[in-house]
């Protein structure tokens, strides 16, 4: 069984879909957050979480996801993607 795939495959839409909500101005990342602990006890937010992995990390499974099972559904947000364009990596930095 491979653990790191099937964690990544759960984990990194979860992280894209709520950069599409801070995207979209749906949410703040405040809100996002404290939504995500708060409502599935969570220990961090999915972006404060990304912020841990790294957005450089997170964009490149996004990728290998997305090009390696051909389902849109991993396709990258776009906040992510300017986000690491724009040399903001996460607390890695």
């Amino acid at each position: 069984m491979k653990l790191g795939f099937i964690v990544n495959r759960i984990l990194m839409p979860m992280i894209n879909e709520a950069f599409y909500t801070l995207y979209t101005n749906v949410a703040t990342k405040e809100d996002i957050d404290t939504g995500m602990k708060l409502g599935t006890n969570h220990p961090m937010g999915p972006l404060e979480l990304a912020d841990f992995i790294g957005l450089d990390v997170c964009l490149s499974i996004m990728k290998v996801l997305h090009a390696g099972l051909g389902d849109n559904k991993y396709a990258p947000c776009p906040l992510l993607v300017q986000y690491v364009d724009a040399g903001r990596l996460g607390r890695k930095r």
